[in-house]
Parts: structure tokens; C-alpha cells; sequence
């Protein structure tokens, strides 16, 4: 209820979600293999922030970013993922128009602030590599809170009223069918039963500012970053500075990738079944991949998860 005066919302609208399949074996088969990849989202996030936290040789601005952006991941990962799960079995389960709001809002949200957070750490990884006599003095602990909490905030002051806007359409009949798995923006948008050309003006501005504008800078960033570490005379100071900022590139890259084929292409070279497998990819696969990614190619969050894991052995031995 709460949530509809928050939107704007006035009739009672409910929604339900394409079933992806109708086969009991199937639908078995994709409930297990999502189950399986939401546990190990959950697991990898949050073994990364509990050995951020634990261990003090990694209380620096980069791992302060990198525990938070773990947050994130969880946060619009759980979203989503438990009400597709309860919708893979048995017949479709309506939603309301204030909780397709309310989901769409926070997933947005925590996806926004992701991709903001993406760009502080490329603005951390210039200063530490471009000017690294200065690098206390500039990230420091304030200024990392400060990033942190206004990567959130501007993020909810360009989805809330996206997500109000969206929310406001007129809609054919007070039960609609959408072809996904979660209330997003485009596929709701495509529901509505007038025009909606401003609306999508209004998600293209928004994709902008929460893409193409911190992608620049990130590209920016690196571009300082690698006349940098072309100066560097050793090989090991150079694969020493690139090794530090390849994980995030690759992050960037999927991130960034697939949220701007979902909200950036038009509409009309769009289909509905693409944006579903784009929205799988960086609702399970880039929050999975995100703690492989930093952990494979960290050497202090590898020698940090081999204590931690040395310990709770020798404490089960005893």
C-alpha cells in the first residue's frame, strides 16, 4: 500500500510472469540450477565481505569498494531471484502493480548504484596508480563513505522517478501477462495501452547517466592508467599495476556490456525473449562471476580466503 503512494498508484493492476516452461521435469531442472546459482552468489558475495572485513591487510579504499559492490550484487540479485524461483512451478502468480513498482525500483536502484560504484573504482585505481605518493590523502576513509552512500542515493533520485512514471500508464485489462522474469522497465513499458514515447525518452536519459556517462569516465580513467603504466621501465612494476586493474576491466566490460544492449538499443531491434536472455546474464551470471573474478586474479584476497579456510580447519581439528 505504502509502496503504491509512494508511485502514484491508483487502480488495481496485477501482473504475471511468462512461465518458462510447462514441463515438470524441466521446470524441476531450472528451479535446481537457478537455486544452485543463487546459492553460490550469495556464498561467493559474502565470503567476500566477511574476509574484507576480518582482515585488516585489507581495509583499504579498493576492498572497501570492492565488499560494497559484493552488497550490491546480493542486494538485486535477492530482487529477483526468490519470486522466479516461486514462479517456475505450477500455474502463473500475480504481482501487483504497487509490488512491480516496489521490485522494479529497488532492482534498478542497487543496479545503478552498481554501475556508479564501478566508476569510483576505476576513480580509486587512477589515484593509486597515477599518484600514489597522494593516495592517502586523497581516498580517504570519509571520501570512500561519501562515494559509497552517493553511488546509492543518485541512483534512487534517477529510478524513483522512472519507476513512478512507469508505473503511472494506463494498462488494457487489470491482469497482464509479461515476458520475463522480473518487473523491468522495457517489458513493462510494452504493456501499456498508450503512448509511451516519452516514457522511453525518459528511460534513455536515465540509461545515459547511469551507463554511457560513468563508462566515459572509466574510459578516461584507464586511458591515464595506461600512459602510466607505459612509463613504468620493469615488466614487474607494469604487471603489477595492470594485474590491479584487469579484474575491474573485465567486470566493467560485462556490466556495462549487457545493461546497454537491454536499455540503450531502440525498441524496435529489440525482442522481448533477447532482453530476458541479457537480463539472465546480468542477473546470475555477472553477480557469480564478480567474486571469481576478483578472487582469481587478487593476491591478497587469495592469501586472505586460504587463511580463513586454514583456520576453520584447524578449528574443526581441535
Amino acid at each position: 500500500y505504502l509502496t503504491g503512494k509512494l508511485l502514484g498508484l491508483n487502480e488495481i493492476t496485477y501482473f504475471v510472469f511468462r512461465v518458462l516452461t510447462t514441463s515438470p521435469k524441466i521446470q524441476v531442472l531450472l528451479f535446481c540450477f537457478f537455486l544452485l546459482l543463487y546459492i553460490m552468489i550469495l556464498c561467493g558475495n559474502s565470503a567476500i565481505i566477511g574476509v574484507v572485513c576480518t582482515y585488516s591487510s585489507l581495509h583499504t579504499p579498493m576492498y572497501f569498494f570492492l565488499s560494497n559492490l559484493s552488497f550490491l550484487e546480493i542486494c538485486y540479485t535477492t530482487t529477483t531471484v526468490p519470486l522466479m524461483l516461486s514462479n517456475i512451478f505450477g500455474a502463473q502468480k500475480s504481482i501487483s502493480l504497487a509490488g512491480c513498482g516496489a521490485q522494479m525500483l529497488f532492482f534498478l536502484t542497487f543496479g545503478g548504484a552498481d554501475c556508479f560504484l564501478l566508476a569510483v573504482i576505476a576513480y580509486d585505481r587512477y589515484v593509486a596508480i597515477c599518484h600514489p605518493l597522494h593516495y592517502t590523502l586523497i581516498m580517504t576513509q570519509r571520501l570512500c563513505t561519501q562515494t559509497v552512500i552517493g553511488s546509492l542515493g543518485l541512483a534512487i533520485c534517477l529510478t524513483l522517478p522512472l519507476t513512478a512514471l512507469v508505473c503511472s500508464l494506463p494498462f488494457c485489462g487489470h491482469r497482464q501477462e509479461i515476458n520475463h522474469f522480473l518487473c523491468d522497465a522495457p517489458p513493462v513499458l510494452r504493456l501499456a495501452c498508450e503512448d509511451t514515447h516519452i516514457h522511453q525518452a525518459v528511460l534513455y536519459v536515465v540509461g545515459i547517466c547511469v551507463l554511457i556517462i560513468p563508462f566515459v569516465l572509466i574510459s578516461i580513467s584507464y586511458i591515464f592508467i595506461a600512459i602510466t603504466i607505459l612509463r613504468i621501465r620493469s615488466a614487474e612494476g607494469r604487471q603489477r599495476a595492470f594485474s590491479t586493474c584487469s579484474s575491474h576491466l573485465t567486470v566493467v566490460l560485462l556490466q556495462y556490456g549487457c545493461c546497454s544492449l537491454v536499455y540503450l538499443r531502440p525498441r524496435s531491434s529489440t525482442s522481448e525473449d533477447e532482453d530476458r536472455q541479457f537480463a539472465l546474464v546480468y542477473t546470475f551470471v555477472i553477480p557469480l562471476l564478480n567474486p571469481l573474478i576478483y578472487t582469481l586474479r587478487n593476491k591478497d584476497v587469495k592469501e586472505a580466503l586460504k587463511k580463513s579456510v586454514s583456520r576453520e580447519a584447524a578449528s574443526e581439528t581441535l
